[in-house]
């Protein structure tokens, strides 16, 4: 027998590297086969339900980098949730509808005027259940658990059902009425948009001063007078009606050279600057924004009136003081103008082309109009000046191209009627885990007054809107609920498919059709719309579900999408919010902070880490970042998220290699019975446990991280393993230490794959085929307690003291290293000269101290007379040679007969045991 037989080396089959590409998809094999995640819900049947609502991700195209961080994080939240007392379901959803996937069939060679608006849609529905398929396996392939095989899609004829029901209910409470107001218009889209599909660019446009002509000043002011007004959108001078002031300005009369100009008198310096009137004079007292109220101007360049009229939206920040007003092309100038009954111009069609109300102008392009424009003022002498500057516009944000504020008629939800109730909600009832979460949407939702849903496309589902042969929009109970069902039973499609007279149920009447001839709406629903009915569609009729949910969790951009529309819809009609608590993450950006982008080519693909690291790799990574803001990837960062797990795998192997002889139910050692070393590790893993708890409980993801990383590498690796090998490799199998021992690394391994579970789950199902629980899998495991032990205080104040001093001795020992005192630390014999209190510390400690420092000899000396120094360290080499076995130095090596190089510690052991080791080391 050697003498490295007699020791009792760690052993195991786990692997020191994860091959994660490989195992991980073997793994989610053994789940899928297994129905790990039906067992977890089954087990959870009776508890409390705790419900993440999941926010469907558009349809359309491969995931990306940001979809990974949103799905892994949810999977944590619900795995956690589900391991720690909840029912806590998971529903995958997916929006469905929208422009994109009309895009892309369009893109695809697909001629849609070839074929009937049904067909297109079936097209259109085919190639949506082709994404989501995708999507589906790449969600599944991040390791992220949840019922795969029933989500819920926003074209689900029973979804769709639902929508159409939630709309019926508002338009029942006077939530929805049609007009005609500016709304975002997208040329490049022929639609309108939604404020959450408005993204902004930088781009060029004119500036220009201009001069309207006073033609009624109401004997107030001079017959020559000329209002000027200040434009960044030539192009909308034809659709001028009115010119806007502030009712509590002053105006002055500027006279320059033969010109009287009206201004704002706090702007009169600037606009001298500006326009370059080195010599002028005011004219008479100012005059304040009501008594120009009701006079009237002349159009730059049509025989038309412009009415002179107040409102508040008149800033002095920039400009004149005077506001061109188009009440067709702007929210502003629309409000403003309502009071004065003027009409609502807006010339424009759908693909942002001049209409025959502009004369001069027929089928010219906006934005060509403002050269045509311009050019008109430049020679009627009402321009004043023009100059260029580059600015921020609103852009759609599929196409990236211009928008326009157009007056259409459209169908609108007002926020106005519900927006009080709602900000009280927002306020009051809801938990903001992100700082300026509630703000945010506080001050979106004050600052609204109506939500344009129509749109003028055709994937999506329809307004169930009727009108009769007089016009007039027919919406009842009756109507509602025959449509909802049939769109339950055939899907929305049957609404392009069927005449008006065969949506409306049989022998239908309305006053408004005395004929009986009906028509129906082309327009479709906001795809807002779609996705902020899900509280409606799928809350409130899947079984497993419940409303309001406890969370809605998506990114940042989601306060003006999903948490807006979803909350509105709710508040309409439930007169609450959908969900108890709101998180928010920021945008995933490369490892210099840039945004990603294809044509940068600094994207960086899920997939693509997956097949080079594993899925664990990525959760880890999100666990290792603040998600509440944005954040940063790259291979660099990846890396250090790898080495780190490579860490953390390290320690859990070298824990399950030193219990490959321990019998959980047979071997295990009582608290009580523990050694106090080994009491106060059990105290630190219980406070590990603590605050991961604590962590999770709030979605903290990075203290997680932090908490189970710093413990295995501070408390673990760093000492309690560092000198374990002295314990666990060297006593005998059976040694009260060495059980002690294994009992501690025992229930750390099984705590830190438990609370690992939600983050790295193919790596702790891995580790779980090594422990001895009941559980079959780590997933179906619950969350370790938090435990009271008695003694715990006087632990930490022992134990915290003990590390303090051994920190100590690691510098002294360093310092020798440096100065060749020693080699290694088990080559040194320490000096302690120490006080009272110190000295009581070390004697507290015991026989085992110079083990717990990792030295060889050790030597306590009580000092009196230290000073302010509670203790001294010197360090001289161990005297004596180097026991074979255990590699401690000790003066008795070379002098014990039976074992003349062990230690008299080895030489016990091993005479008594192993004396065949002695026989052949003598042979």
């Amino acid at each position: 027998m050697k003498m490295k037989e007699t020791l009792n080396l760690g052993k195991t089959k786990f692997p020191m590297r994860g091959n994660l590409p490989v195992k991980e998809v073997e793994r989610q094999a053994e789940w899928e086969q297994e129905a790990v995640y039906a067992k977890r819900q089954e087990k959870n049947k009776d508890k409390t339900p705790w419900i993440l609502h999941d926010g469907p991700p558009y349809a359309n195209g491969n995931i990306h980098i940001g979809h990974a961080m949103n799905k892994i994080t949810k999977d944590i939240i619900i795995r956690s949730k589900s391991m720690s007392g909840y029912r806590s379901p998971y529903v995958p959803g997916w929006d469905t509808h929208g422009l994109p996937i009309e895009q892309a069939l369009t893109n695809s060679g697909v001629d849609r005027k070839s074929m009937t608006l049904a067909e297109f849609r079936k097209l259109c529905e085919e190639y949506a259940w082709k994404q989501v398929n995708g999507q589906r396996e790449d969600f599944k392939r991040l390791g992220v658990a949840g019922d795969w095989e029933n989500p819920y899609l926003t074209l689900a004829p029973e979804f769709e059902a639902q929508q159409i029901r939630l709309f019926g209910q508002m338009y029942a409470n006077g939530l929805i009425y049609k007009g005609a107001k500016p709304v975002y218009w997208s040329p490049s889209s022929e639609s309108t948009l939604a404020e959450a599909e408005i993204e902004y660019h930088d781009v060029e446009s004119p500036s220009i001063y201009v001069a309207f002509k006073a033609k009624d000043t109401k004997g107030k002011l001079p017959e020559n007078a000329e209002f000027v007004i200040w434009t960044t959108t030539p192009c909308t001078i034809p659709a001028n009606l009115a010119i806007a002031v502030n009712p509590d300005f002053e105006y002055s009369i500027v006279a320059v050279e033969d010109r009287k100009f009206v201004v704002a008198t706090d702007l009169v310096k600037s606009l001298a600057a500006e326009l370059d009137w080195s010599d002028y004079t005011i004219e008479g007292a100012p005059l304040k924004g009501t008594d120009l109220e009701y006079m009237v101007a002349e159009h730059p360049y049509y025989d038309r009136e412009s009415l002179v009229i107040v409102g508040d939206h008149v800033t002095a920040e920039s400009g004149t003081g005077l506001v061109h007003t188009a009440p067709g092309h702007g929210e502003d100038d629309y409000f403003a103008s309502m009071n004065y009954d003027l009409d609502v111009l807006s010339p424009l069609d759908d693909q942002g082309r001049f209409t025959d109300e502009a004369p001069g102008f027929e089928g010219v392009f906006y934005q060509d109009g403002n050269k045509i424009s311009i050019e008109k003022m430049e020679a009627n002498g009402r321009l004043l000046k023009l100059s260029y500057f580059t600015h921020s516009y609103p852009h759609d944000w599929r196409t990236k191209k211009p928008v326009i504020y157009r007056a259409t008629p459209q169908w609108f939800c007002s926020v106005e009627k519900i927006r009080d109730n709602t900000l009280d909600i927002i306020d009051n009832d809801v938990k903001w885990w992100h700082p300026s979460g509630q703000t945010r949407i506080h001050n979106m939702i004050r600052d609204r007054k109506d939500w344009v849903i129509s749109r003028q496309r055709v994937w999506g589902v329809p307004l169930p809107i009727f009108y009769g042969e007089n016009g007039e929009p027919i919406v009842t109970p009756e109507t509602i609920d025959y449509v909802a069902n049939l769109f339950d039973e055939f899907g929305s499609n049957v609404w392009f498919e069927r005449e008006a007279k065969d949506l409306l149920p049989e022998g239908f009447t309305h006053p408004a059709s005395p004929n009986g001839e009906f028509t129906k709406e082309m327009d479709i629903m906001d795809v807002w719309f779609d996705s902020g009915s899900s509280h409606h569609g799928v809350l409130r009729t899947r079984p497993e579900l419940q409303f309001p949910a406890d969370m809605y969790l998506e990114g940042s951009d989601q306060y003006r999408g999903w948490f807006h529309s979803s909350l509105l819809t709710s508040v309409a009609v439930n007169g609450e919010a959908p969900y108890k608590s709101v998180l928010s993450q920021g945008f995933v950006n490369d490892g210099d902070g840039r945004k990603m982008s294809k044509s940068i080519g600094n994207t960086v693909s899920p997939n693509d880490v997956i097949k080079q690291r594993g899925a664990d790799i990525l959760r880890l990574w999100v666990t290792s970042v603040d998600t509440y803001y944005d954040v940063r990837i790259s291979d660099d960062i990846l890396g250090q998220v790898a080495e780190n797990y490579r860490r953390i795998r390290n320690t859990v192997r070298f824990l399950l290699g030193n219990l490959f002889d321990y019998d959980v139910k047979a071997d295990a050692i009582a608290y009580e019975n523990l050694d106090s070393i080994d009491q106060y590790m059990m105290n630190r893993l219980n406070e590990m446990v603590r605050n991961v708890r604590h962590a999770y409980d709030t979605f903290d993801f990075m203290t997680i991280n932090h908490e189970i990383t710093n413990f295995l590498t501070q408390d673990m690796s760093n000492f309690y393993l560092d000198y374990a090998k002295d314990v666990v490799y060297i006593e005998l199998p059976d040694s009260s230490k060495r059980r002690n021992m294994q009992t501690v690394m025992y229930e750390v391994a099984k705590a830190v794959t438990i609370l690992l579970t939600p983050i790295l789950p193919h790596t702790t199902e891995e580790i779980w085929t090594y422990l001895q629980e009941e559980e079959e899998y780590a997933q179906l495991a619950e969350f370790p307690e938090v435990v009271e032990y008695a003694n715990t205080d006087e632990l930490n104040t022992k134990w915290s003291a003990f590390m303090d001093f051994r920190s100590d001795v690691n510098k002294a020992l360093e310092k020798a290293r440096e100065e060749k005192v020693i080699g290694k630390s088990l080559e040194a014999r320490l000096h302690i000269h120490a006080n009272a209190d110190t000295q009581a510390l070390l004697d507290s400690i015991g026989e085992d101290l110079a083990t717990y420092l990792m030295v060889s000899q050790l030597d306590v000396h009580q000092v009196d007379n230290l000073g302010e120094d509670a203790y001294t360290i010197d360090i001289e080499h161990a005297l004596g040679a180097t026991c074979e076995r255990c590699r401690a130095v000790k003066e008795e090596v070379g002098t014990i007969e039976a074992a003349p190089h062990l230690c008299a510690r080895c030489a016990n052991i091993v005479v008594n045991n192993y004396p065949e080791a002695l026989v052949e080391k003598e042979a």
